[in-house]
């Protein structure tokens, strides 16, 4: 596919870090979500984690969320479907009551993860979720009054940006084969 030539896609980022890099979406099913995002839009491949327990605080309790997630390169914009496995509570499980599939955060990195916090904190927004896997941390904003959906923000680490870059790098080469891909240690497998 070639460039499409027109000021709108040559436009700089906002400046300062308020440029948003993935959408996530809250999915029924994961692998048909996935599936349908590459026939529809030609976004792929799409790699699907492993099921995982996320632990985080969650409206300010501990809480673990059981969560699997499947993310696509769509040229600087980076698709993410997000299925809960579990029923216990959860910003997913909180925002899918009584709502069809749909678009559920706007997601930023930030090299000054606390700065970003408390700028989110001071305008009002209520940090709804966050966690720490080890690697790098994320925080949740409760935007949804005021835009519908969360605001994500996730720490600016090294080895993120090594993931986004390796997915983006897959997306930008794909050929259409295999569009939704289970990874295991060695690669992937297909569904």
């Amino acid at each position: 596919m070639g460039e499409t030539a027109h000021p709108l896609f040559d436009q700089d980022w906002p400046e300062g870090e308020y440029r948003f890099f993935q959408l996530g979406f809250l999915v029924d099913d994961l692998l048909d979500a996935a599936a349908t995002w590459a026939r529809v839009f030609g976004v792929g491949p799409f790699h699907v984690l492993p099921v995982v327990d996320q632990h985080a605080t969650y409206r300010g309790k501990a809480a673990t969320v059981t969560l699997q997630v499947a993310v696509a390169q769509a040229g600087p914009v980076q698709i993410e479907l997000v299925r809960q496995h579990c029923d216990r509570p959860s910003i997913f499980r909180e925002w899918h009551r009584g709502r069809v599939s749909g678009l559920h955060q706007l997601c930023t990195v930030t090299e000054d993860y606390e700065g970003k916090r408390a700028h989110y904190e001071r305008l009002g927004y209520e940090l709804a979720a966050e966690s720490d896997n080890g690697s790098f941390r994320v925080a949740y904003f409760d935007t949804a009054a005021d835009f519908g959906f969360f605001t994500e923000v996730v720490e600016h680490t090294p080895g993120f940006l090594v993931r986004l870059d390796r997915i983006a790098r897959t997306c930008a080469a794909w050929d259409g084969t295999d569009p939704v891909r289970l990874l295991t240690r060695d690669g992937y497998r297909v569904p």
